[in-house]
């Protein structure tokens, strides 16, 4: 064999690991958005379409890979508070990055779960908080300084806000996924001044019918 290429399989191999990690990432990522942490890592590789030795090599265990999953929602955070702190219109920002949050949590199954999942680990948490929280308190407080906000409210009053949306998601998702998107908006009204055009609710509420299937739902998942 001639020793000038005998590198080149090493590459192929490196760049096939690589594709493999992020295939087997988004497999994740995708499974764990539509039914939280109850998936296996098998059904994580027969979704990668790779063989589930190949997820062992690159994750030990399934927190391994939660962990992975973690770390890139976060980054996707960030990316997005530091958008909405950059809007020129402070307003506009907030209710970009209010209908971020919201949609990934309500959207996102997993994203809770692989919260509570992690929050023993106190360092990796520390590192959210202070990466995130002084971006999203600065879209914020250009909000309230531009005089979009209504007097009193106050930053902590968005993580209740964007919790009650998603709480909103979960009770009406089998029967109507879009219903919160009504109460996204309703919120957003809820918090900005008089000088502010209102948010159009264009979602319709919940049905009587609706609502009581929801309940339905609910009580069963409580019995099981």
């Amino acid at each position: 064999m001639n020793p000038a290429t005998a590198p080149a399989p090493t590459r192929r191999l490196r760049a096939d690991a690589a594709r493999n990690q992020q295939r087997i990432v988004a497999a994740a990522r995708a499974l764990f958005a539509d039914h939280g942490l109850e998936i296996t890592l098998d059904d994580v590789a027969e979704r990668a379409g790779v063989g589930v030795g190949t997820v062992y090599r690159r994750f030990s265990n399934k927190k391994e890979l939660i962990a992975e999953v973690f770390e890139q929602n976060v980054t996707e955070f960030a990316v997005a508070a530091e958008a909405a702190a950059a809007h020129p219109d402070p307003w506009l920002g907030l209710v970009q990055f209010f209908e971020y949050a919201c949609t990934h949590l309500a959207t996102n199954r997993g994203f809770s779960e692989v919260m509570l999942e992690l929050e023993e680990d106190l360092e990796r948490f520390t590192s959210v908080r202070d990466r995130i929280k002084p971006t999203i308190a600065d879209v914020i407080d250009r909000a309230a300084a531009s005089g979009a906000l209504a007097p009193g409210v106050e930053p902590s009053d968005f993580f209740a806000l964007i919790n009650m949306v998603d709480a909103v998601a979960a009770f009406s998702k089998p029967v109507n996924p879009s219903t919160w998107k009504r109460y996204m908006a309703i919120a957003l009204n809820g918090v900005r001044s008089d000088d502010v055009p209102r948010q159009t609710l264009d979602v319709p509420p919940l049905t009587d019918d609706e609502v009581e299937r929801a309940k339905t739902f609910v009580c069963t998942g409580r019995r099981k």
